[in-house]
């Protein structure tokens, strides 16, 4: 049973730093792509990042390059999403999900999804 988690949500100043994590198990966790997807109130799912280390793709949403980095501790099968200057934009749901092998911008491409943690941007 493929379980995600994501945890490390919560109320930041706009400028300040969060770490978001995503427990993963179920899985071969070396040979699935993980992606950060994110979704405000009355606003569709929307890309942010992906990382497939199987195949050294990786990208990331225009409105999040340079701010945000995507990475993995395999001996936990952990994900992150780590996101610096953060602003009232960024304000949305989060959600990790994985596919098999290849990473893609795609909501519609990934089957396993997480419940999403709550991160707020606010002064």
């Amino acid at each position: 049973q493929v379980q995600l988690v994501e945890s490390g949500g919560g109320l930041v100043q706009p400028g300040g730093s969060l770490t978001l994590s995503c427990a993963v198990s179920g899985l071969t966790f070396s040979t699935y792509a993980m992606g950060w997807f994110r979704q405000a109130p009355g606003k569709e799912r929307e890309f942010v990042a992906a990382k497939s280390w199987s195949t050294g793709s990786i990208y990331y949403s225009d409105s999040v390059k340079g701010r945000f980095t995507i990475s993995r501790d395999s001996s936990k099968n952990t994900v992150y999403l780590r996101m610096n200057s953060l602003k009232p934009e960024d304000t949305a749901v989060y959600y990790c999900a994985a596919r098999f092998r290849a990473a893609s911008t795609s909501v519609a491409a990934y089957d396993m999804w997480g419940r999403g943690t709550q991160v707020t941007v606010s002064s």
